[in-house]
């Protein structure tokens, strides 16, 4: 299947080159930061960590698996789920991990991954109760599965924990290139939205609907927080901010920057607007415009979101900025996010780096860049 076909930013894949950013600020002296290399890994996707585990990080692989990054040592292997997840055609696999505050306590954590029958599943699992560097299998408890809709692309992939201790995850529209799917408007879909739910066990299902959330008690799926997305591949949260990169169509690329509460109810405008390019006739009412976006340009097709660097070793001109790339032309950007919009935006100084799937911190603040290849480094200064 061709690139434009595949729509590679969803987990998959391309390229390189620059891109022409769309009012992109020219940046003054490149900050001094560094990529290290730490260690090689089988198709990684993602990387987390619990709140206190110190220098220990979790790496997603695609096929299944959640390995196990100490420094630059790996240490085996924390979870394997290879007999659930459907890898690797199209755009599959397992795609990222969460760990909330409690962690410790409950020992739970949750994970994002198409399965076997190519839906969207999100799950719990448990840590071992007598060995804290292992996963118990046995403990899986299915929360969520969504039915897609296309041809198992546009799959989302990020779950995270919210400062609000609510469950997100960021679910793609199901849609291909060259036929736009319109679940991202349809709240009766789950589809190309922002989910939000408590993981707690509820009355009849699972989980339970925080109260507060916009089709809580009016018509939609109630697990809805916002919509109106096409491939929110990777979205992160900074305190109250949340911050999703959604993959464009065939213009543009987009970060949507809002806090958790501005976030209730959004709608982010696809498949009416691409960034805020209108992309077919048709009113929303109101349009959450994207704080940034940039265009095509130079080869770039597919944004990969990350995170907003709060590492104190890092100099203080990147300090607070959103670090993201794009997966076809290699060029690795930051800016800062400001209320409704950003500015700054330039290279983190890195050089291009290719096949960009994933970023993720640790315990120490610390930023990790994630390449299909195999390749998990880290954001260090120099």
């Amino acid at each position: 299947m061709s690139r434009r076909m595949s729509k590679p930013r969803s987990v998959v894949f391309a390229a390189t080159a620059l891109c022409i950013l769309v009012a992109a600020a020219p940046s003054a002296a490149q900050p001094k930061v560094k990529l290290n290399g730490l260690a090689s890994f089988d198709k990684p996707t993602f990387v987390a960590a619990p709140d206190d585990a110190g220098d220990l990080a979790f790496v997603t692989e695609r096929e299944g698996r959640i390995k196990l990054l100490e420094g630059e040592r790996k240490r085996g292997t924390f979870l394997n789920m290879k007999r659930w997840v459907g890898c690797c055609h199209v755009e599959t696999g397992l795609f990222s991990v969460a760990f909330p505050e409690d962690y410790e306590r409950t020992r739970r954590f949750y994970v994002y991954f198409t399965n076997r029958q190519d839906n969207i599943e999100i799950d719990e699992f448990k840590r071992s109760r007598n060995h804290d560097r292992k996963a118990d299998r046995s403990s899986r408890r299915k929360l969520i599965e969504i039915t897609q809709t296309g041809p198992v692309n546009h799959n989302g992939g990020t779950v995270a924990i919210g400062p609000d201790g609510y469950l997100y995850a960021a679910t793609g529209d199901g849609g291909r290139f060259d036929e736009p799917s319109d679940n991202g408007q349809d709240t009766g879909s789950l589809l190309g939205k922002l989910l939000r739910i408590d993981p707690r066990k509820g009355k009849g299902r699972p989980y339970r609907i925080p109260p507060s959330n916009p089709y809580a008690d009016r018509a939609g799926q109630n697990e809805i927080y916002a919509r109106g997305l096409r491939n929110p591949f990777r979205m992160s949260f900074d305190g109250k901010r949340i911050l999703i990169a959604d993959v464009g169509q065939n213009r543009r690329e987009e970060v949507n920057v809002e806090t958790v509460n501005g976030t209730r109810g959004a709608n982010f405008g696809w498949n009416i607007f691409e960034g805020t390019r209108r992309f077919r006739p048709g009113s929303i009412g109101h349009h959450d415009k994207p704080a940034h976006q940039y265009s095509h340009g130079g080869g770039a097709c597919s944004i990969t979101g990350g995170n907003v660097i709060r590492d104190e070793r890092m100099p203080k001109s990147v300090r607070g900025t959103y670090v993201y790339a794009d997966y076809c032309s290699g060029f690795v950007r930051h800016f800062q996010p400001t209320k409704g919009g950003s500015r700054g935006d330039g290279s983190l100084g890195i050089g291009e780096v290719n096949g960009i799937v994933g970023f993720g911190t640790d315990a120490r603040d610390r930023v990790y860049v994630v390449q299909l290849s195999g390749q998990v480094s880290r954001l260090d200064p120099r």
